[in-house]
């Protein structure tokens, strides 16, 4: 019979990180990755891809809603112009904090880079702010003074272009997100899902202004759409800040990250669980409790597999686990 070394008579064995490199017994008893389960090299080189034809398709729209709001005076124009200028200011920060957040960890940043998404979207939050202010005061000057929008059919081209150039985005993005699960496309995706809706009830302030006489309608208009860029700066300031202050994974995420855990019965418990989102990283540490007569290397096999199959639901995650003895199983915390 091989000799064994007790768990009880080793100190608790700090076992892998996601970027180690497994055991080949690890991977028989773990899971095979899901169609979604993509390295972070391709995850960023994705990511990166899509912002940049974001900042192009931003730089598209200014250039025509510039034009058209000249010629027209629409203010509804006027605040899908500026909702276009943040989103070339925004898509840019954001294409620079990808590209920063997806560096390796140096001697100098021990757990990566991946909070530089969130500076990036501290800034998104104050510039969608200032530009909600603007908009609201054009639109009240509107009510107060209403101005008939010229060249209505000019406006409505820009706007069209403006949906068909949005709409396409979106889809792309969705593609990418489901690639990759990125959350700073998905951010993205939802103020372009935002525009694209807000660029339909533009058109239609417009044409109450235009042919009908309504030129409130189209400051009613600019309101609603400072209304939702609000609401968007809001939400962009709350994610940022969840990332800064290290806030806890949601429940569906540590569920799924318990579940992972728990699929090997030989695992008796789980405690200490943390984990803290960086940008395209999620950290997960935890303690798994293992009995103390099972060999080290055993013990350190049962912790890789923990963690491949954590990594085969969360891609991108830094999973750090611990394997300590217990004579008996302690429910999760």
């Amino acid at each position: 019979m091989a000799y064994r070394t007790p768990m009880s008579a080793l100190p608790a064995l700090e076992s892998v990180s996601s970027k180690s490199v497994p055991t080949e017994e690890a991977r028989r008893e773990s899971p095979g990755p899901g169609p979604e389960n993509i390295s972070l090299a391709r995850r960023t080189r994705i990511t990166l891809t899509i912002a940049s034809v974001t900042v192009v398709v931003a730089a598209l729209l200014i250039i025509a809603k510039t034009a058209a709001w000249l010629i027209s005076g629409s203010v509804a124009l006027l605040a899908s112009l500026a909702d276009s200028a943040l989103d070339l200011a925004i898509s840019t920060v954001t294409w620079f904090a990808v590209r920063y957040a997806a560096k390796p960890p140096d001697d100098e940043h021990r757990f990566g880079h991946g909070k530089a998404e969130a500076f990036a979207g501290l800034f998104q939050a104050g510039a969608v702010a200032l530009s909600t202010v603007v908009i609201a005061f054009e639109a009240v000057h509107q009510f107060a003074s209403p101005e008939p929008v010229r060249a209505g059919l000019v406006a409505i081209a820009a706007m069209v272009f403006s949906i068909v150039m949005t709409g396409g985005l979106v889809l792309a993005q969705g593609w990418a997100i489901r690639q990759t699960g990125s959350l700073a496309t998905t951010g993205d995706r939802a103020h372009y899902m935002a525009d694209f809706l807000s660029n339909l009830a533009v058109i239609a302030g417009i044409v109450a202004a235009t042919w009908f006489g309504l030129a409130f309608v189209d400051a009613l208009i600019g309101l609603g759409v400072a209304a939702l860029l609000a609401q968007g700066a809001f939400s962009i300031a709350r994610s940022a800040s969840d990332q800064l202050m290290d806030r806890e994974a949601d429940e569906p995420t540590r569920a799924a990250i318990l579940a992972a855990i728990g699929d090997d019965p030989r695992i008796l418990g789980i405690s200490n669980l943390r984990s803290r989102l960086a940008g395209p990283l999620m950290h997960v540490e935890a303690d798994l409790l293992l009995d103390p007569a099972l060999a080290l290397s055993q013990a350190q096999i049962l912790a890789e597999a923990a963690a491949l199959r954590i990594e085969s639901r969360l891609p991108g995650t830094d999973i750090r686990l611990r394997a300590l003895p217990v004579s008996g199983a302690t429910a999760p915390s």
